[in-house]
């Protein structure tokens, strides 16, 4: 008698039989067509979500000009958060995408495809970031409401509320010279209104921004309720991948103190002027 050490096969072990291995196979080929017959629904399921999450979360967004360079390069792709400003205001130093139309006019004309096909492939990659979308632009904001913009200061630089930024760590700079673009090549002062900004491109010869609006008639500035939101990321190609931080010259605590004092201003001339006329009619009101 052979122990089971010696090759024998225990009872419990069964041999498998030619119907279990068709049984296996028949169940492998339910799953296999099964997978394709939901595959398409994953993929509608898949795009709803993602356009979803394009209209109210996030959303890529393609670079087609260079007037953000050299922060921004053409053909970059761009994440922006379109939450973000639902929970803080637009600050100063911040790269907005909004959109232009009938208020700006477009900076990159766009060929419009002719044939159908060409028109529904535009507007997938449009939706996905992949295509150019001639109505919207990209800026850095430079003003936000009560601020006063102005150039130049006597070293040429721009000032905010009457402080100068240092604006080296982002201007573009020729690649083959490394000469730096100037702060503007034009004067200009203007006082942003309420619910406006001041935007400027980094690639201030090149870039098409408030500066030349300046006759429109926001006097250059864009409406707050026109911003998409805010570029944080940039996610294409990979050799450039990075974030988009505030640079710190938008740090400065003057800039923050000015703004800071813009609605403190009419409120304590409000109550410089509320306290006489309290006097007099507590001096003077009629007594029952």
């Amino acid at each position: 008698m052979r122990s089971e050490a010696e090759g024998a096969v225990p009872e419990e072990k069964e041999t498998v039989t030619s119907a279990d291995e068709d049984t296996s196979e028949g169940k492998r080929g339910k799953k296999q067509g099964s997978f394709w017959k939901e595959l398409p629904v994953l993929i509608v399921v898949a795009l709803v979500l993602a356009l979803v999450i394009k209209a109210f979360a996030v959303q890529a967004f393609y670079i087609p000009s260079g007037s953000m360079e050299n922060t921004l390069q053409v053909g970059d792709r761009v994440l922006v958060n379109k939450i973000v400003y639902h929970t803080r205001d637009i600050a100063r130093g911040d790269i907005v995408v909004f959109n232009g139309l009938d208020s700006w006019d477009p900076e990159t004309q766009v060929a419009q495809p002719t044939n159908p096909v060409g028109k529904v492939l535009r507007a997938i990659g449009g939706a996905f970031g992949v295509a150019p979308n001639e109505k919207d632009y990209i800026k850095r904001v430079i003003g936000i409401p009560g601020d006063t913009v102005k150039c130049c200061d006597a070293q040429g630089r721009v000032t905010v509320n009457g402080v100068p930024l240092d604006e080296k760590s982002y201007l573009f700079t020729d690649p083959v010279t490394h000469e730096q673009n100037k702060p503007s090549e034009s004067k200009f002062e203007v006082t942003v209104q309420k619910g406006q900004l001041w935007v400027m491109g980094d690639h201030r010869e090149l870039s098409w921004d408030s500066r030349n609006h300046r006759g429109d008639p926001g006097g250059g500035t864009i409406p707050v309720n026109r911003v998409i939101g805010r570029a944080f990321v940039i996610v294409w190609p990979l050799d450039h991948l990075g974030v988009l931080p505030i640079p710190g010259t938008f740090e400065q605590p003057g800039l923050k103190a000015a703004a800071a004092l813009t609605p403190v201003v009419p409120l304590g001339l409000g109550l410089a002027a509320a306290s006489p006329l309290g006097y007099l009619y507590r001096r003077f009101r009629p007594r029952a």
